[in-house]
């Protein structure tokens, strides 16, 4: 409670930030309910309106109404990038950790798969991936959980390195305590704060992995609604509706910007430590 305490007197700025994350949740949950009409209803003789009271954010070139789309599109924008955050979380973390306590052989072939995964583009890595196990949500959400386990192995990894030579973790240790004990009493507890940060940013950096790939057409698939192919769509009709992109280019930016203002403020009200970025070199200085 100390720390949700600190968080919310951090500033004017995080509390808009924390209210519009809020929003965010309710449209990732509830975006369709509350579509005032049928994101998939086409009417032409409205296509490409400006804001009306009625379309208070006008009509897309096939005369549906943006602000429906705009949430309707929000659970699948937003739940993917929370299930990519997930699975990185849960692909990198652990074994970051476990990394830490493993053999000298058993680190370096880790380390190495790590350094393996940096050097993949993220783009190229998902639309690969699309086209061998096939173009949908899942897949992609798959692939962009893979690409960002490296940052949660890193910052795991780090934190434990520091928690493993702390006297209490040497002292189980020579009591006859398993890695595994150490890890689930003593360093999850320090770990914890750094992993909840990392995610937290982990969840912009999805958000916008995800946009970018439906803006390509991966993912989800016209006529279903997603912010990244909303922009796509919009931006082929610019000389007609110049203001068409503005509604879900505001929607990522907002978001995205939200989590990195929370990841900044819970970083100094869980004390977790900025982890560097390790170089090769230093990586190898564990080994």
């Amino acid at each position: 409670m100390n720390a949700l305490s600190r968080l919310w007197d951090s500033g004017w700025t995080l509390r808009i930030s924390l209210l519009l994350l809020l929003g965010v949740l309710v449209l990732a949950v509830a975006g369709p309910a509350l579509a005032p009409y049928d994101p998939l209803a086409q009417n032409t003789a409205i296509a490409l309106q400006n804001p009306t009271p009625a379309h208070l954010f006008g009509t897309d070139y096939l005369g549906r109404d943006v602000l429906s789309r705009l949430f309707a599109g929000a659970p699948a924008s937003l739940l993917s990038a929370v299930g990519a955050a997930l699975i990185g979380l849960l692909v990198g973390a652990v074994p970051g950790a476990l990394s830490a306590f493993a053999p000298r052989v058993g680190e370096w072939l880790a380390l190495r798969a790590v350094d393996a995964l940096l050097s993949l583009p993220f783009i190229l890595f998902a639309i690969v991936f699309a086209a061998l196990l096939g173009n949908g949500l899942i897949q992609a959400t798959l692939a962009i959980g893979i690409l960002i386990a490296p940052g949660f192995f890193r910052v795991a990894r780090a934190a434990t390195l520091r928690v493993r030579e702390s006297p209490y973790v040497e002292a189980s240790a020579l009591l006859g305590a398993s890695a595994w004990w150490v890890l689930t009493r003593h360093v999850s507890r320090q770990v914890a704060p750094n992993l909840v940060v990392a995610g937290i940013s982990a969840l912009g950096s999805a958000l916008l992995t995800v946009a970018s790939l439906t803006f390509l057409g991966i993912g989800v698939q016209p006529p279903d609604p997603t912010w990244g192919g909303m922009l796509a769509s919009d931006l082929g009709y610019l000389s007609q509706r110049p203001l068409g992109p503005l509604a879900p280019a505001l929607a990522i930016i907002l978001t995205v910007a939200s989590l990195n203002l929370l990841a900044d403020a819970a970083r100094d009200a869980l004390g977790a430590e900025a982890v560097p970025r390790r170089t090769r070199t230093t990586e190898k200085t564990h080994v």
